[in-house]
């Protein structure tokens, strides 16, 4: 921990008013240190762990975290605000912010010394010391936990004090009271047997919130008396798993958690509570009561998990739309990775050998080494079977969702059942929701604790597959399949009015939530006509991609003409937009979008409901899922496509350059100053979104 902060990394007067620049701030001090090598490129790391989690803490706690490639070692810097900063904490604003960065292959030394410091945020003398601290020296050999120096032995002032003290003679020792007859010897109660609860604490980076749920749970085991929690943290360093007698003596299990439990099978069987990273840190009291009630009424997990990834990160008030957006994004990221490198190879293949590759012999049995056209082949084979996965992912891992690891072989059968049959990609969807909802109903049945052991390995695969087969091979598949073919075919039919309002229509949805739920729905209907590609799909992907592209590169330009309007950070974030926007990657404008949503999100609306409408109006195609400019040359009308990204782009940035300018302009020293000026009276406030 001595190389990790040190006072240079310690500020007791932090000025910022937003996350971002404390962030920025404290990763200044980093740079200077030559711990972090590309201040930007670190912050982009920060901001995406950011989106995927506020990391605001009840108790004035602020631990923006990462890791990247930008950090050479694990470092740790501290900030303390007068103020405060808003980090999407429920009880307001953060006084104490802890930037940890650790580089991409931390070695688990280091990254369990920062878990350590994540303990200690749970302790409030800690924290109350930080906040009485004057010195930066003193304050980093507080976090370090330096022991302080001792304090030498007083030396002995006086001498003529007596050694002894005399007894006491005042009052007489009396005789006459009879002993006190001695009480009979009983036997000592036996203590009450502790309600022992184990619990699974883990978050996406698995720094920080990790090791505080695990603290404050632990603590609130201690401070009950009557309970005993053992904690199992799976983060960054690996994890030790908890020894199988302590599983199975537990009266109760807790998972608090922003990513799946792994061998969450363990834990079947036991009174469980299944909630997020933060519940673990914020309410950990509730949560062990939550658990000593469900062990009172008898409820338990019958097979290996009765709550899943999905339910466990939502609140209890979830709804079943809530539920199921969360599932079909399960399967839609576990997708994308086939997606991207199955059609950017198919893509090279045509860009290569042009479109007749297609129609090339197996590379198995025919290939010439000195041949373009055999290399070509062999890219566009390598990712016709990486694409051929798309669906069965899709559809395994919606299930995978909804039910756990259980749930991935019916998943993966049912989407294979669903190619099979012509159903495409609408297929996987049902086959994944219906084999969910299939080993769902299996893990809710009650079977004998000798059953148990053999449930998630045999039964429920055998049942679950033979169910989603029976009812895609029977039942629903020749619907869906149908369905499917009409939808191709309106898609080759779309011409004129209908494919500018769909390309209308994509370009909204792909800049609403720039990179969030309804954006990733666009982008599953765009890629799934990649599966079986037609003239119209391949518009239909033009469209989507040449939209998303819109909102970052609109909000770079902005800050480039005119700067003013925007704080410090902004245009700091803006140089990055310009790589982001060019890779068609919308998140890039969220840093925007958090700061003033009521004005960004709107103008990035327009911008990409015109690049959409344009792009199909111009019938542009694309055969690649990804990739932004740097796959022109794969792109049909490719000189029409960057004309409607252009467009898209000016409008964005005329409309969000005129809305902030409508704003009551912020007196001398505002955002056109040398860092972020609080926001004036009459001002927007900047309002955190979570993406």
């Amino acid at each position: 921990m001595s190389e990790m902060i040190t006072a240079d990394l310690v500020d007791l007067d932090l000025s910022a008013d937003t996350k971002e620049a404390a962030a920025r701030a404290l990763a200044e001090r980093m740079i200077a240190q030559g711990r972090v090598t590309d201040l930007d490129g670190f912050l982009a790391d920060v901001a995406a762990r950011e989106a995927q989690m506020p990391t605001g803490l009840d108790g004035g706690i602020g631990i923006p975290h990462c890791r990247s490639e930008h950090v050479t070692e694990p470092t740790l810097a501290f900030g303390r605000s007068a103020d405060g900063i808003d980090f999407g904490a429920p009880d307001g604003p953060a006084d104490l912010i802890f930037l940890i960065a650790a580089p991409a292959g931390a070695d688990d030394a280091h990254l369990t010394i920062l878990s350590s410091l994540a303990r200690q945020l749970m302790d409030e003398d800690f924290k109350a010391a930080l906040r009485t601290a004057t010195d930066a020296g003193a304050t980093a050999a507080l976090i370090r936990g330096d022991e302080p120096e001792p304090t030498p032995e007083p030396t002995p002032e006086s001498t003529t004090e007596p050694e002894s003290m005399p007894e006491p003679t005042t009052e007489p020792e009396s005789t006459t009271e009879p002993e006190p007859r001695p009480e009979p010897e009983t036997a000592p109660a036996a203590p009450a047997a502790k309600f022992k609860i184990v619990a699974v604490t883990s978050c996406p980076t698995g720094i920080a919130h990790t090791y505080m749920a695990a603290e404050s749970l632990e603590k609130a085991g201690r401070d009950v008396g009557d309970v005993e929690v053992l904690v199992e943290t799976q983060g960054s360093a690996g994890f030790t798993r908890l020894a199988p007698e302590a599983i199975a003596g537990a009266d109760g299990v807790i998972f608090a958690h922003d990513v799946p439990v792994r061998e969450k099978d363990r834990f079947a069987g036991k009174p469980t509570v299944d909630v997020g990273v933060k519940a673990g840190i914020n309410r950990p009291a509730e949560l062990i009561g939550e658990v000593r009630e469900k062990a009172a009424r008898g409820e338990t997990t019958s097979g290996a998990a009765s709550a899943t990834p999905v339910d466990r990160a939502g609140d209890a008030g979830d709804g079943y739309g809530t539920k199921l957006r969360k599932w079909l994004m399960s399967g839609v990221s576990y997708m994308v990775p086939f997606v991207a490198a199955g059609g950017l190879l198919i893509a090279l293949g045509f860009a290569i050998g042009g479109y007749t590759i297609n129609k090339a012999p197996s590379v198995a049995e025919h290939f010439v080494w000195t041949q373009t056209d055999s290399w070509a082949a062999l890219l566009f084979q390598v990712g016709s079977v990486a694409f051929a996965f798309l669906v069965p992912v899709l559809a395994g891992f919606i299930a995978y969702g909804m039910a756990d690891r259980p749930g991935l072989v019916p998943g993966f059968v049912g989407g294979s059942i669903a190619l099979t049959i012509n159903a495409g990609f609408l297929g996987g969807l049902a086959a994944g929701l219906i084999a969910g909802g299939v080993v769902m109903a299996i893990q809710k049945v009650n079977v004998p604790p000798v059953l148990r052991g053999i449930m998630p390995v045999v039964v429920i695969p055998l049942i679950s597959s033979a169910v989603v087969g029976f009812l895609m091979f029977l039942v629903i598949g020749k619907p869906i399949a149908s369905l499917q073919r009409a939808l191709t075919d309106w898609l080759n039919s779309l011409s004129g009015a209908n494919a500018i309002i769909l390309g209308i229509i994509l370009g909204l949805m792909m800049c609403f939530d720039l990179g969030g739920p309804l954006n990733k729905v666009a982008y599953a209907f765009a890629v799934g006509g990649l599966a079986n590609p037609t003239e119209g799909s391949l518009k239909v992907m033009a469209a989507v991609m040449a939209a998303g592209m819109v909102p970052p590169l609109a909000m770079a330009l902005a800050t480039t003409v005119r700067g003013r309007l925007f704080t410090k950070t902004e245009r700091e974030n803006g140089k990055a937009a310009w790589v982001l926007g060019a890779s068609f990657i919308t998140e890039g404008a969220i840093p925007f979008a958090a700061a003033d949503p009521l004005r960004v999100i709107p103008a990035s609306m327009a911008g990409g409901a015109v690049t959409g409408a344009l792009s199909m109006a111009f019938g542009c195609t694309l055969r690649a899922p990804h990739g932004g400019i740097f796959v022109v040359p794969l792109i049909g009308n490719p000189f029409l496509y960057l004309i409607a990204i252009a467009a898209g782009v000016c409008v964005s940035t005329a409309l969000v350059v005129i809305l902030k300018g409508m704003r009551k302009p912020a007196p001398e020293g505002g955002a056109d100053g040398a860092g972020d000026a609080p926001a004036q009276k009459g001002q927007e406030p900047k309002i955190p979104v979570a993406a």
